[in-house]
């Protein structure tokens, strides 16, 4: 059991992970901070956290555990921030949804405090963000990756994985350069896809009549594109070259697709489609997706 979580973000994510916590009485107290005080007190008033602090810094300061659940754009600033609190015995995680951009910006903020910081990416979300919609059961069954490096203490890698498995999810360890290369064609190219086609969609002069004709398969492919504009724009910015080469191999697969329709190549275009639809039904889904996985 941990004495201390101290909480960046209390959001939807690390407000989840403090609820799990309780509930599977790993911590005795919860120690909160947000950028917003008002979604601090939010968090407290729901029991989401048990004491609201001013800073960042004060609240890892006497923390044994210590979530950065904040954008990944922040990691650095906020790593800066908290360095002096954090203990040697301290472990630290974050949940970004891309690794390699997020370890670099620890090494720099937390310095000498670097092998303490276990990278991690919970795949799990909701189509509603905020601290209201926290739950315990969040993480439950679904998959925890976590990215170490060299320099990562092999003992906070374990801890870490107790962690994750103790409030009831699969813990997958990879490197930070496999975790982008994965992540940017299973998760964050179908996102700019599914932005992408929603704002071709509404530019058109008949968008409006076009939505209010559509039905379950447009609600399956575009449901993604729900997703919090700040918290994409910086994982399609953080993890671009990855999402780029994905995206020029959908491109290609794409063009093929068309050329076999404007030549009416039946068979072809048949066999395209079911290749498709052979790898889609042989796909076995750990758990049920959701508007914020990443």
């Amino acid at each position: 059991m941990f004495e201390q979580l101290g909480l960046i973000g209390c959001g939807l994510i690390g407000g989840s992970f403090a609820l799990a916590l309780k509930r599977a009485r790993l911590v005795k107290r919860v120690v909160g901070y947000s950028k917003s005080p008002s979604t601090t007190e939010r968090a407290r008033q729901l029991g989401v956290i048990d004491v609201a602090a001013p800073s960042a810094l004060l609240a890892v300061s006497g923390s044994d555990l210590v979530l950065l659940a904040v954008p990944v754009a922040a990691s650095e600033s906020t790593f800066k921030a908290i360095r002096h609190g954090i203990a040697n015995d301290t472990l630290v995680m974050d949940v970004g949804s891309t690794k390699g951009d997020v370890i670099e910006a620890a090494r720099h903020g937390l310095q000498n405090q670097f092998a303490n910081f276990v990278p991690a990416h919970p795949i799990a979300g909701k189509e509603v963000s905020g601290v209201e919609h926290a739950e315990a059961s969040l993480f439950t069954g679904r998959k925890v990756v976590l990215t170490p490096v060299k320099a990562t203490l092999r003992s906070n890698v374990q801890r870490a994985s107790q962690v994750w498995s103790g409030i009831g999810a699969h813990v997958v360890t990879m490197t930070h350069e496999e975790h982008d290369g994965a992540f940017a064609a299973v998760s964050h190219l179908p996102h700019l896809l599914a932005f992408a086609y929603l704002n071709a969609l509404t530019a058109q002069p008949q968008g409006e009549r076009f939505l209010n004709l559509a039905g379950p398969g447009f609600r399956d492919f575009s449901r993604i594109a729900a997703g919090d504009p700040v918290m994409w724009r910086d994982v399609l910015l953080a993890n671009r070259e990855q999402v780029l080469q994905q995206s020029q191999a959908f491109r290609k697969a794409l063009l093929d697709l068309e050329a076999l329709m404007t030549a009416a190549d039946a068979q072809a275009l048949e066999h395209s489609i079911a290749a498709a639809s052979k790898a889609r039904a042989a796909w076995q889904p750990a758990s049920d997706a959701s508007a914020q996985d990443a």
